[in-house]
């Protein structure tokens, strides 16, 4: 069966969840390849800087049942996982009464999650590693995907931070650089005018990839896999073993959002996110530089980029941005409109010129560096 109308679903859920969000597009493609993985992913980062519109808007764009809480030091687990049921409680049974609750959940999202209470967080742990609830007499089948939990920084209790390796894949945010403020600025005031309006896929797009990447061939990425674990080893990265076999179910997952059922070295760029600190993110990318050049993903651009810093992954990403830019020309008689546009592509040209060797532009970088000329008309002489 063809992968081809699942990834174009979920490429649809992507672009239109990551619309508006500035330097967010890549959080929307990490719980993306998260869900379809199997996995969970933790975001640590400052308050105020979109973690929950994110998954807000990926929640809407996929159309699951959604089950979002923000944990606090006296939050009870009735808040999280439902109420006693009186009934059963006066018939001798403790059972617990799951409607609309975290258990029946195919999406969810806990802010603050490591301020849950022990007895949340011990139920949490059954949910998020077999997806089973058990609380008394109720035992449950969860029908959850993926769980995004997000604080403001990484634990330092040794407990805690046990809880938190349960999160395969980690994405670091930071406020909205200086230079992207303006289209921070519109996005923010888009984001409000079109709040709730994504259309939902349904799951069953994710469900397709999610059982095509357990079949998936791995056998052609686990030589560089085993290679790049060893390579951050020698850096001073370790990985525990649990982490380094559950990456593959990630490289998996990015295969088959390539249209793949076999992995490649392209697919290798997830690693990164298994590590768990933005110190050793950051020396990954270095010290695999070489390893993760070839990444790239059509549907997960921002995400491959971001991971791997890799040139094709870069230059796809570039091309995506761009041919975005060219489409959205304003029309003639809007000459602020116009000259806004014409140096977001002055932008896009010297984001080409200083980022890529003239004489090695991928085949869709150098047809995007055509149109952009075409636009801007040729340099001035003596320029």
């Amino acid at each position: 069966m063809s992968l081809e109308p699942s990834v174009d679903a979920l490429r649809r859920v992507v672009e239109t969840a990551r619309a508006g969000l500035v330097e967010r597009e890549s959080l929307v493609e990490a719980i993306v390849l998260a869900a379809v993985a199997g996995e969970h992913v933790l975001v640590i980062g400052p308050p105020g800087t979109a973690k929950s519109e994110a998954v807000r808007r990926v929640a809407r764009g996929l159309g699951g049942a959604y089950f979002e809480y923000l944990l606090g030091r006296f939050t009870e687990p009735n808040e999280i996982f439902g109420p006693i049921d009186l009934r059963r409680l006066r018939e001798g049974a403790v059972e617990t009464v799951t409607t609309g609750m975290l258990p029946e959940a195919e999406l969810a999202f806990l802010d603050e999650v490591f301020l849950g209470s022990t007895a949340i967080l011990n139920t949490l742990l059954g949910i998020l590693n077999e997806r089973t609830f058990r609380r008394g007499s109720t035992v449950l089948k969860c029908p959850l995907r993926v769980c995004v939990g997000a604080s403001n920084a990484l634990p330092e209790d040794e407990s805690l931070a046990a809880f938190a390796d349960r999160f395969l894949v980690r994405v670091f945010v930071e406020p909205v650089g200086d230079a992207f403020l303006e289209a921070l600025l519109e996005g923010g005031w888009a984001l409000e005018r079109t709040a709730g309006a994504i259309d939902g896929v349904g799951m069953a797009p994710l469900d397709a990839l999610a059982t095509a990447a357990r079949a998936v061939d791995l056998g052609p990425a686990r030589p560089a896999l085993a290679h790049a674990v060893r390579r951050l080893r020698q850096a001073g990265v370790t990985l525990p073993d649990r982490r380094i076999v559950r990456v593959q179910r990630l490289v998996a997952a990015a295969a088959v959002l390539d249209g793949r059922t076999t992995a490649t070295s392209a697919d290798l760029w997830p690693i990164v996110w298994a590590v768990q600190t933005p110190e050793g993110q950051s020396l990954a990318r270095e010290v695999l530089g070489e390893l993760l050049a070839a990444t790239q993903n059509r549907t997960l651009t921002a995400a491959a980029a971001e991971a791997s810093a890799g040139p094709l992954a870069r230059a796809a990403r570039v091309v995506e941005m761009g041919r975005t830019v060219l489409a959205a020309r304003p029309d003639a008689a809007d000459l602020e409109g116009v000259g806004a546009w014409r140096r977001r592509i002055e932008g896009i040209a010297r984001d080409i010129d200083a980022g890529f060797p003239a004489n090695a532009h991928p085949p869709a970088l150098a047809e995007l560096r055509r149109d952009v000329v075409a636009v801007l008309g040729p340099p001035a002489a003596g320029a």
